[in-house]
């Protein structure tokens, strides 16, 4: 899954996967084109770790999630 947050005209993206090993991946990248990568062992590590990163950006202005699902 991709999705977007935005704040005066610029966009962080945050992806979500699964790995060919089973885990999980989330793949960060900041306006600035830096990108960090964190890995879950199960899905509900990933969607604990999504909730928390979404409100931190949101309590620092950014608007969204806006994406979808591939």
């Amino acid at each position: 899954m991709f999705w977007w947050f935005e704040r005066k005209g610029e966009f962080l993206s945050r992806e979500s996967r699964q790995a060919p090993d089973g885990t999980f991946e989330l793949c960060i990248v900041t306006p600035g084109g830096s990108e960090r990568l964190e890995r879950f062992r199960d899905a509900a590590d990933l969607a604990r770790r999504q909730a928390e990163l979404e409100r931190e950006v949101k309590s620092n202005g950014w608007s969204g999630p806006i994406g979808w699902s591939l």
